[in-house]
C-alpha cells in the first residue's frame, strides 16, 4: 500500500536560513541560563554539538554554533536560527527539556521532545490533542517520557537490554528542518555511543523524519547499520491515543494471527482475531502479526483516526486497565511494530513509515 500523498520533502524543500525572518515580535521570549544546568546541558549537547551541516549540493550549510562554557545567554531567536525554518521553533518544555514545536499553515501543531525523540502532542486545527501523555510521566531527562509516541529500539518489550530499548531514553539531535507548502518537517538523528555499546555493541544511525499537515502526521524511521558486522533488532512506535476507553475500538484486524499476553505475558495465547471491531473491555495486551497496512481507531471522543503504515509488519493493542487506575480510562495504545527481528548487514537500512490522519 502506498502511504497517502503527504510525501517526504525533497532537499529543495529545506528552508534557507534567510527565510526565517526572525523579529522581536515573533520571538520575544529570552531564556537566561544561569545555574539552570538541565536545560543548558541539553541545549549544548543537542544544538551546539549537533551536526546541522548539510552538503551544499543538497541544501544549505548550517553554521556550527560556538561552544561556550559557563553561564550562557540563550535566546529563542538564537536557537530558532539554528533550526532556520518557518513553522519549526524551539521552546523550553516540561522539566526544562528542549522541545520542537511544529505549526502547519492549516492550523495544526505538534510538539517533539528531543529527549527520546518523542512526539508528545498532535493538535488538529480545532485545538483537540489526539495524543495522550500519562499524568505520571516524568520529564527529567533520565526516564522515558510516558506518552505521546515513544520509540522502542533496538528491542521491543523485555529482553537482554532495558525494556523497549534505549532510543526512548536518549537525547536525539536535529539533523535538518524544512517546510514544503506550509507543511513543516524535522529530521532527528540518533547515533551509537559508549552508553549504547555498553548494552548493545553495534554501530548504527537512526533518523526520524516528522511531517505535519493540517489533519495528518507522517513519520519515517530509518535504521542504518554503520557497523562492520550484521545486527538484528526489533522496534515499535508505542503510540498513546487520547480516548474514552469504554467507547474506543479498532477496526481492520480481523483474520490476523494474535498473541494475547493476558493473563500470562511470558506465554501468550496464540489465536486468530475473529472480531470485526476490537474494543477494550478490560486489560488488553495483544500483538497482531502480519497486520494490515491500515486500521481505524474510534477514540470514543468523536474522532476516527486512520493509522496507516509502510513496512511496520505488526500491530499491538494495549491498555493497562486497573494497573494504571488513575488514567487507563483516558487512553488506548495502538502501535505499529516490527516484532520479529530485522537483520541488517553492514551498510544496509530498514525504514518504516506511519501516517496518522483524522476524519
Amino acid at each position: 500500500m502506498a502511504v497517502p500523498a503527504a510525501s517526504l520533502p525533497t532537499s529543495s524543500a529545506f528552508c534557507p536560513r534567510e527565510s526565517l525572518q526572525v523579529t522581536p515580535s515573533r520571538f520575544n521570549k529570552m531564556w537566561v541560563v544561569e545555574n539552570r544546568r538541565s536545560f543548558n546541558n541539553h541545549v549544548k549537547r543537542v544544538f551546539l554539538q549537533s551536526s546541522l551541516r548539510r552538503n551544499s549540493s543538497k541544501g544549505p550549510v548550517w553554521p556550527r554554533a560556538s561552544q561556550s562554557s559557563g553561564n550562557t545567554v540563550i535566546t529563542a531567536e538564537k536557537l530558532n536560527q539554528e533550526i532556520g525554518c518557518l513553522g519549526v521553533k524551539v521552546e523550553e518544555g516540561e522539566g526544562k527539556l528542549p522541545k520542537l514545536v511544529l505549526k502547519s499553515d492549516g492550523g495544526s501543531e505538534a510538539e517533539i521532545y528531543l529527549f527520546g525523540g518523542c512526539i508528545s502532542s498532535w493538535k488538529i486545527p480545532n485545538g483537540k490533542d489526539l495524543l495522550f501523555v500519562r499524568p505520571d510521566a516524568v520529564f527529567n531527562g533520565q526516564k522515558p517520557i510516558s506518552g505521546g509516541i515513544p520509540h522502542c529500539f533496538p528491542q521491543f518489550g523485555p529482553g537482554p537490554i532495558q525494556q523497549h530499548g534505549f532510543a526512548r531514553n536518549m537525547t536525539w539531535s536535529v539533523a535538518s528542518s524544512g517546510n514544503s507548502d506550509g507543511k513543516p518537517s524535522v529530521t532527528l538523528e540518533l547515533k551509537d555511543n559508549s552508553y549504547t555499546h555498553s548494552m548493545w555493541d553495534f554501530s548504527f544511525l537512526a533518523t526520524y523524519k516528522v511531517i505535519l499537515d493540517t489533519e495528518s502526521l507522517l513519520t519515517e524511521l530509518v535504521i542504518k547499520n554503520t557497523d562492520k558486522k550484521a545486527f538484528t533488532f526489533s522496534a515499535a512506535l508505542h503510540t498513546y491515543f487520547r480516548a474514552l476507553v469504554t467507547g474506543a475500538s479498532v477496526k481492520g484486524l480481523k483474520g490476523c494471527t494474535s498473541l494475547n499476553k493476558f493473563p500470562d505475558p511470558v506465554n501468550p495465547i496464540k489465536g486468530v482475531e475473529e472480531r470485526e471491531v476490537v474494543n477494550f473491555p478490560g486489560f488488553v495486551d495483544c500483538v497482531y502479526l502480519a497486520a494490515p497496512n491500515k486500521v481505524l481507531l474510534e477514540n470514543g471522543l468523536g474522532d476516527t483516526i486512520s493509522i496507516e503504515n509502510k513496512n511496520w509488519s505488526d500491530a499491538v493493542l494495549w491498555n493497562p486497565h486497573l494497573q494504571m487506575e488513575a488514567c487507563y480510562k483516558d487512553f488506548v495504545c495502538v502501535e505499529n511494530a516490527k516484532i520479529a527481528n530485522a537483520e541488517l548487514e553492514p551498510g544496509q537500512t530498514w525504514s518504516g513509515e506511519q501516517y496518522l490522519s483524522v476524519n
